[in-house]
């Protein structure tokens, strides 16, 4: 008999300022029956997102709808199905949908907002919530379609070490770019970016201001900044960048959490006089460019051209703990948490 009931991990109350443990709590909570078209997944893996950070507010919406108190959280995740009453998903199928931060889940199998189907043969699990996953998506988003990356480029990346930081790197230079530099918290993380990610160089953002850092990375200045942080590093991106630069505003980690840190808007000249462009993007309203993606991805990691790097927590208890590392910087590459085998 399949199993009535699944662990869930929920939002316990909001945080007042950081989150903390007790935040979240892990709850019994019952599945529902299965329905014509659905299917039983039983979770392997689920992604931990910066993002989330933002949906723990209630002051305003970010990316998607907000946590409550008292529901479960939500994710990216993958697993293996179960029971199927969609003649597309049979059991033993291998799919990845939205609803992580749970063991088991009930989703439909064969629309857009259902279980999407994916091939281990093409590369292993985890790496289809990293550089296949959405994270590698959006790193490749921001450069191809909305910072139009072009050979011979100076790219500066922030949160180079991150999910998407790792991936923006090493596509940035399979692209053509002419100089990859990043930002990362801590010496062997800049130490990692430069000797497994393929940076030329990168600067540690808590040891010296990051306008200092390029002015010495990019002396002659960059052409693309693919911005996951906002505040202070845009700032400083806004003075590196060259005559007809431009930004991809992919999150601001920086404008979250309790004690916020505000940036001059006066920087903003400097889009006027060096006529920059700056855009913001969410990846979901790019799908169009999926295909072509994980077309382009699978084969440069089939060929050994990129690394793909996950820091693996384990078991569903842990949940929260992985979160909280993550907004802390304990991450390199991809945070995953792995729920069963």
């Amino acid at each position: 008999m399949p199993p009535r009931t699944t662990r869930v991990v929920c939002l316990r109350r909001r945080p007042a300022k950081e989150p903390v443990p007790g935040d979240f709590a892990v709850e019994d909570r019952p599945l529902p029956s299965l329905g014509a078209g659905q299917v039983l997944v039983r979770n392997l893996y689920m992604s931990v997102d910066p993002s989330m950070r933002g949906r723990l507010e209630t002051t305003e919406k970010h990316y998607t709808h907000n946590f409550t108190p008292g529901s479960p959280l939500d994710g990216r995740a993958l697993g293996v199905v179960e029971e199927s009453r969609c003649p597309a998903v049979p059991p033993g199928a291998f799919v990845r949908h939205q609803l992580g931060w749970r063991e088991r889940v009930v989703v439909n199998g064969a629309d857009t907002d259902g279980a999407a189907r994916i091939d281990p043969r093409l590369a292993p699990l985890p790496t289809w919530l990293g550089l296949l996953g959405q994270t590698g998506f959006t790193a490749y988003v921001g450069l191809t379609r909305i910072a139009e990356l072009r050979p011979g480029d100076t790219v500066f990346v922030s949160a180079a070490a991150g999910a998407v930081g790792t991936a923006a790197g090493q596509f940035a230079r399979l692209l053509g770019a002419d100089r990859v530099i990043g930002t990362a918290g801590g010496p062997g993380k800049c130490a990692l970016l430069v000797e497994e990610f393929g940076y030329d160089d990168a600067a540690d953002y808590r040891a010296e201001p990051v306008r200092d850092a390029l002015a010495r990375m990019a002396p002659d200045g960059i052409d693309v900044y693919f911005d996951n942080v906002g505040g202070e590093q845009l700032a400083a991106a806004l003075h590196a960048l060259r005559t007809g630069g431009r930004v991809a505003l992919c999150g601001m980690m920086s404008q979250f959490g309790g004690e916020r840190r505000t940036v001059d808007i006066n920087h903003l000249i400097q889009a006027v006089l060096k006529r920059l462009t700056l855009s913001g993007f969410i990846v979901r309203d790019h799908d169009d460019l999926r295909p072509e993606f994980e077309h382009r991805v699978a084969g440069w990691l089939a060929e050994g051209r990129i690394t793909a790097r996950e820091t693996v927590v384990d078991g569903l208890e842990n949940a929260p703990g992985a979160l909280l590392s993550l907004l802390g910087g304990g991450n390199v590459g991809k945070m995953l948490v792995r729920l069963a085998d």
